[in-house]
């Protein structure tokens, strides 16, 4: 048992665990990763770390692509995000203007964030699908054309009720490839010891991003009118697409399995033994450039990971031009039927690690969604009578709670992952990552009290402490958004474009929900009594982190062996 994560007695090697230093105390499985040639990255200092997963010899393999180019993608999928996730809170600060200008009650002006929600839920089960089959840049390409032509949209409906809520749930199927695929993203561009602070900094640009979007909204419409929270969106959006179609090339790539030594399980495993990859041990050449022992090849270095010679005896495939990237498809990343796919996500709600990782990421997020929702009513009355300026600026808070948790998560994410490999001697557990979850329990749930306490008599706490509060439940937000991310990405890399379909269509479904009921719940139940409830519910969700954490091995094995996909004809 390594550091409290029980082991499976039935499979001899676990999809997710990794070997990820190269050094004399690294076990083996009866010398069969040591029987295998690897590529490990040279600037980890004296102990090599083992490239998880092993990038292919193909010049088109993203994980070959230099670091620069891969953190450029990344850089111009977060900018968009962050347009991309305004779309969300974008009537949040101004839903009482609203409700006057479209006489419509305050459920109503709710729903028109509740049904764009849902729209990012349901689109999200064809988009994933199709990223399977096509790969993510066709989708980048078109939420971000969808979003622009829903944005102009939205801003011309004048006082027509119903052309606002189409535009907005248009502007929801735009949002769905942002938040399906981004995180994904992530897994195809970078190797495991590289996606702590890249993960860290995707899900600031989907969650925290968000929640600078009604500080501005408000001052926008109380200056040059509504229309123009839409308009800007649009001219943003528009301006980074061609950044997209020019820098964001096709991530998804199809990797021989003998190469995943994250996800192999025992059955991969033998594939990978017979497989072409030529079966001598990795050494690291000596200063003089000589290897140790002369019967094996010297390495030769390209970007920031060492290669070794003759690797394969496959041919190498020719480099894509530049202009042939530029297509929206550049061919099939998968045999398997669309149909099957659209479906493949919903028997993983089944399965215990990806139904976790759906509470840790999208009961938090539903929160907030309530209390954005809620929040211009609490503080539209006596004694602080909040405009749409004041409640945009409400926002402040929640604001730095998301940079706040997107540094702690950047910082925590890889320093504790290593510190645990070390102890654990240099095996990678997934688990690993799911410690981040005690500091969303003591920020997230903090915040939920203390938001409930506060903003039940803000003639007593004004509305600083309730900001407050609410800053803690998103840095909260974010920091458990990071952990289920990066978990499902390590854990489960191989059905992680579903998996995050789960998240997604959980999140918004019950955020949708949350719209519909939020304000008669708490009319109904009161402001204090509300929030004891869905803090302490919160406090439970965290708590299921202490057996995923323990039982998350014996959960891989079994689920290697009892696939859920392959027993509903999924896969």
């Amino acid at each position: 048992m390594g550091l409290g994560i029980l082991e499976s007695s039935r499979v001899q090697t676990v999809p997710g665990t990794a070997f990820m230093y190269d050094d004399a105390s690294r076990p083996t499985q009866d010398g069969q990763l040591e029987s295998r040639r690897l590529k490990y990255d040279t600037t980890s200092g004296p102990i090599p770390v083992i490239l998880v997963p092993q990038p292919s010899d193909d010049p088109n393999d993203p994980l070959n692509w230099p670091l620069w180019k891969r953190d450029a993608i990344l850089a111009i999928l977060s900018i968009l995000s962050v347009i991309a996730s305004t779309l969300s809170p974008l009537l949040a600060a101004n839903t009482v203007t609203l409700s006057l200008l479209f006489d419509k009650d305050f459920t109503q002006m709710a729903l028109a964030t509740g049904y764009h929600l849902l729209g990012v839920g349901v689109a999200g089960f064809l988009f994933v699908a199709s990223a399977r089959v096509w790969g993510k840049r066709h989708l980048f390409l078109l939420g971000t054309v969808l979003i622009v032509g829903s944005s102009v949209w939205g801003g011309a409906a004048g006082t027509n009720y119903k052309s606002l809520l189409w535009a907005r749930i248009i502007q929801g199927v735009g949002l769905a490839p942002f938040e399906a695929l981004v995180n994904a993203s992530v897994g195809d561009l970078y190797f495991i010891h590289e996606r702590g602070k890249r993960m860290a900094c995707s899900n600031l640009a989907l969650f925290g991003g968000a929640f600078f979007t009604p500080i501005l909204v408000g001052k926008i419409t109380h200056t040059i009118g509504w229309p123009w929270s839409f308009y800007f969106i649009a001219i943003f959006c528009g301006a980074m697409l061609p950044f997209v179609f020019l820098f964001v090339p096709e991530t998804a790539f199809r990797r021989d399995d003998s190469l995943n030594i994250d996800i192999r399980g025992e059955e991969s495993f033998q594939h990978s033994s017979s497989s072409n990859i030529t079966p001598v041990c990795e050494i690291r050449p000596t200063e003089d450039g000589q290897s140790p022992d002369s019967s094996i090849p010297v390495s030769f270095k390209k970007d920031h990971f060492s290669i070794s010679e003759h690797r394969s005896t496959t041919q190498v495939p020719p480099k894509v031009s530049f202009a042939r990237s530029l297509l929206p498809f550049n061919g099939r990343k998968t045999d398997e039927s669309f149909l099957r796919l659209v479906l493949r996500p919903i028997p993983l709600f089944l399965h215990p690690a990806i139904f976790w990782a759906c509470l840790i990421q999208g009961a938090l997020i539903g929160w907030t969604v309530m209390i954005g929702v809620v929040l211009a009513a609490i503080f539209l009355g006596p004694p602080l009578w909040f405009d749409e300026v004041h409640t945009g600026y409400m926002y402040t808070g929640p604001f730095i709670g998301a940079i706040l948790g997107f540094l702690l998560a950047g910082l925590l994410a890889d320093w504790s992952t290593k510190i645990m490999i070390r102890r654990n001697n240099g095996v990678y557990e997934p688990e690993f990552r799911i410690i981040l979850v005690a500091a969303q329990l003591v920020c997230g749930c903090a915040g939920l009290y203390g938001f409930g306490i506060t903003a039940n008599n803000v003639a007593k706490y004004g509305w600083f402490w309730p900001d407050f509060f609410y800053a803690l439940e998103v840095m909260g937000m974010v920091l458990g958004a990071v952990s289920s991310a990066l978990y499902i990405v390590d854990a489960h890399r191989d059905i992680a474009v579903e998996a995050f379909t789960c998240l997604l269509i959980f999140k918004n479904l019950f955020s949708f929900g949350l719209t519909w009921g939020a304000y008669h719940w708490l009319v109904q139940g009161g402001i204090l009594k509300v929030f004891y409830v869905i803090a302490s519910i919160q406090v439970g969700i965290c708590l299921l982190s202490i057996p995923m954490y323990v039982l998350g091995k014996k959960n891989r094995a079994f689920f290697s062996r009892h696939d859920l996909l392959k027993m509903t004809h999924l896969w």
